[in-house]
């Protein structure tokens, strides 16, 4: 007599997304991955836009990082990341935590913070966690 066994794992979905995507582009890529769909139904699709500013002028650095949250809930929401700033070789050259609170159900709110960064070019920006909850 043979005995089949089947285990099955169930994992619960979390409030806080813990992986290391690049940050929203600006740009439309016409080719979206499953996991890319997947996560933009999330409170990750909240996020907009994401990016690095470079303000620099007359030979003076000044790169901000600059966002757009839409809050896409049924509930009045704060919302907290980390991101990094990692070169082209994989160096990290900045992280940092963001935070934008009470933004109201179908409310856009847009945020800017400045960096210590040299340059924009061949950088890269993800976002290392991303979490949003209910404001009271």
């Amino acid at each position: 007599m043979a005995v089949i066994v089947v285990i099955v794992l169930a994992v619960a979905p979390g409030d806080s997304d813990e992986s290391t995507t690049p940050a929203p582009s600006t740009s439309i890529t016409p080719k979206a991955s499953q996991e890319q769909s997947q996560e933009s139904q999330g409170e990750r699709a909240d996020l907009v836009r994401f990016k690095l500013d470079d303000r620099s002028e007359a030979g003076i650095t000044n790169i901000w990082l600059v966002w757009t949250i839409k809050n896409g809930s049924s509930e009045k929401s704060d919302y907290s990341w980390e991101w990094e700033a990692v070169d082209a070789g994989g160096t990290r050259l900045a992280n940092g935590s963001q935070l934008e609170t009470d933004v109201q159900p179908g409310q856009t709110a847009q945020g800017e913070y400045p960096t210590t960064l040299k340059g924009v070019k061949g950088m890269e920006l993800n976002i290392t966690s991303f979490d949003r909850t209910a404001s009271y």
